[in-house]
């Protein structure tokens, strides 16, 4: 089992209803799983990660953005360090598994 690792995240903006994070992990790094209860968008900045969700891995690269559905069980494998950005609302309430 390969343990799992916190990403690094900084926090970029705030406004009324939205915040961005920076989120950020060295390849190898495997992120805790977890859901949301509200949707979200991912962008990968640098690097390249495997994001296993509803069963299936999709292979994100730099330049590439997901939108993660409302409770859905999600984790992201670090294959080449990365930098990410977070977008989400405020109110936001994550739930982890791991």
């Amino acid at each position: 089992m390969v343990p799992i690792t916190k990403p690094t995240v900084r926090l970029l903006a705030s406004g009324n209803q939205l915040i961005a994070k920076q989120m950020q992990a060295k390849a190898g790094s495997v992120l805790p799983k977890h859901l949301a209860n509200l949707e979200s968008i991912l962008f990968i900045h640098e690097g390249e990660c495997v994001l296993e969700i509803n069963g299936e891995e999709k292979l994100l690269k730099q330049g590439d953005a997901f939108v993660v559905p409302p409770n859905t069980q999600h984790q992201i494998k670090v294959k080449i360090d990365f930098k990410g950005l977070h977008l989400m609302p405020k109110e936001i309430e994550f739930q982890y598994f791991n």
